[in-house]
């Protein structure tokens, strides 16, 4: 479980450097203890209260909305906080890839990517794994283009943070300004 909280911290970490949004402006809570990433701290998804105490850290609001993620969809860490946010005026939405799941009747707006059994049995990090980052990604994707992020078809105000994204930006200062390489990196 703790390789697909991590992997789904990818589409929520792109926002800074790729989009250029702002930490302010798109609360990114890391509900993982630091140990939990050098060794797993199983029994950590098992408190449902855990979640909410980890979430209050961000001051949530009723501003704020909460995905849960869980595959098996009856993880207790993820349903508790799903609960707790609701009582507290917090829109939730939950993705799972079990239909029957109880995690389905406690969010508002469950997302529900049925992959059938895993071909190693448990390991979630597979198919299931990889349909919740994809779902992530067609939620994250759009609220990009309505937070006014994207241009076209082109990802704008990007953090020119590596070789990659500066040479992006340029091509599209070259395209959109129809000059050359050379005075669109000046712009840059």
């Amino acid at each position: 479980h703790h390789e697909i909280r991590s992997l789904m911290m990818a589409p929520c970490t792109g926002f800074f450097a790729t989009y250029g949004q702002g930490r302010q402006e798109v609360r990114l809570a890391y509900v993982l203890e630091a140990d939990a990433l050098r060794k797993a701290v199983e029994s950590a998804e098992d408190d449902p209260t855990k979640a909410w105490s980890e979430l209050e850290i961000f001051n949530i609001n009723t501003k704020d909305s909460v995905i849960g993620i869980a595959a098996s969809g009856t993880t207790p860490y993820v349903i508790g906080g799903l609960q707790i946010a609701r009582e507290n005026g917090i829109l939730t939405g939950c993705i799972t890839c079990n239909p029957k799941g109880p995690i389905v009747d406690v969010a508002e707006y469950p997302v529900v990517v049925v992959v059938g059994p895993e071909f190693l049995t448990g390991s979630t990090r597979l198919k299931a794994g990889t349909a919740q980052k994809m779902v992530l990604n067609m939620i994250s994707t759009p609220l990009m283009i309505k937070l006014g992020r994207v241009k076209g078809n082109k990802m704008v105000n990007m953090q020119l943070t590596n070789k990659k994204l500066i040479e992006r930006g340029t091509r599209m200062i070259v395209e959109e300004l129809n000059i050359q390489r050379e005075a669109a990196r000046i712009l840059l």
